[in-house]
């Protein structure tokens, strides 16, 4: 069996139960978090056990029709909870509005513990673009979050040098994609240096495993600030993010997925575990709460040319900071 096939069967099949879950959980009052497109699916999920747990929970996003429907899901039997929920308006797909968002937070909150990038595209229509020009997939997946992470970063910064070790964490999303649809490497860039447009499956499995690289490169880079990043894949799910899928693959889709809310309990993990520390730092998490090792060649593209590698995510991480320069 090739590794890539080991991989998708250790995370789609006889997956062990999560070991840390909303009991697990100690009470979050007090602390403050970002659950970015928390609205709807696995997100969704994510943010009603964290209101149980009294923390306060901005759900970011540009809907706040569905951030209102959310409430009701999230509060609906929910024993009184000491926490607050918020919106955010936030847009991934407009440089702007993730400056703008930022700028908002910033000037509402004194603490970040937890910044879980969650919200995400999967196979939008061809030729997509972002407010900005950029593909859509990459702009929505990877450079919209990472601008977002790096306008709070600060704030992240000042929350964990008051905070136990280990507690003030940013996440990112990854999926099985990483292993199924992804280049070799991660990331293909084209002869300007920025990521190649592929078809819209391969842009996504990309775009999964460049966030894998930006949790990475992101611990490799400010490990001293003492914030852990942490990637995660949430699982094969039944969310909204099969709303661009075919009439065939829509009616085939369902019969591979999981409920959306035991995916929570991967961002639980990646975000809330104890059993991830500094000693850890950069890991990936899979289904349903477990730390993994990427496969062989995502390992050579996570180490930088200096020490070996491919140094993919030097230069993804240093594309990235090149584009959204003028907004930091």
């Amino acid at each position: 069996m090739t590794e890539k096939l080991r991989n998708v069967f250790k995370q789609s099949m006889l997956i062990p139960k999560p070991t840390f879950t909303e009991d697990s959980m100690p009470d979050q009052n007090g602390r403050v978090f970002i659950v970015t497109g928390g609205y709807t699916g696995v997100g969704l999920y994510l943010c009603k056990i964290l209101y149980q747990k009294h923390g306060t929970v901005y759900i970011a996003g540009r809907d706040k029709q569905k951030y209102s429907k959310a409430i009701e899901f999230i509060k609906d039997g929910t024993k009184e909870s000491k926490g607050h929920l918020e919106f955010l308006n936030l847009d991934l797909a407009s440089l702007k509005s993730v400056k703008a968002a930022a700028t908002e937070f910033l000037g509402r909150e004194r603490r970040l513990d937890v910044l879980t990038n969650n919200a995400g595209v999967m196979f939008p229509p061809k030729g997509s673009k972002t407010e900005d020009g950029y593909d859509l997939t990459m702009g929505t997946n990877c450079l919209g979050p990472y601008l977002f992470t790096q306008l709070l970063r600060p704030l992240l910064n000042k929350t964990a040098a008051s905070s136990p070790p280990g507690t003030v964490r940013v996440t990112w999303a990854a999926s099985l994609a990483i292993d199924t649809l992804a280049p070799a490497y991660g990331v293909d860039f084209d002869d300007k240096g920025a990521p190649k447009i592929h078809d819209s499956q391969v842009d996504y499995g990309q775009s999964k495993a460049a966030n894998v690289l930006l949790g990475t490169e992101y611990a490799r880079r400010y490990s001293k600030d003492g914030v852990l990043s942490v990637s995660w894949n949430p699982g094969n799910l039944k969310t909204e993010l099969y709303r661009h899928l075919g009439a065939i693959q829509g009616s085939i889709a369902p019969f591979f997925l999981f409920p959306a809310d035991i995916g929570a309990y991967v961002e639980l993990y990646a975000g809330w575990s104890p059993e991830i520390t500094a000693d850890n730092d950069g890991a990936l998490v899979i289904p349903w709460g477990r730390l993994h090792t990427p496969r062989s060649q995502l390992l050579e593209a996570i180490k930088s040319e200096k020490d070996g590698g491919k140094g993919v995510a030097e230069r993804f991480w240093d594309w990235c900071e090149k584009e959204t320069k003028a907004l930091l």
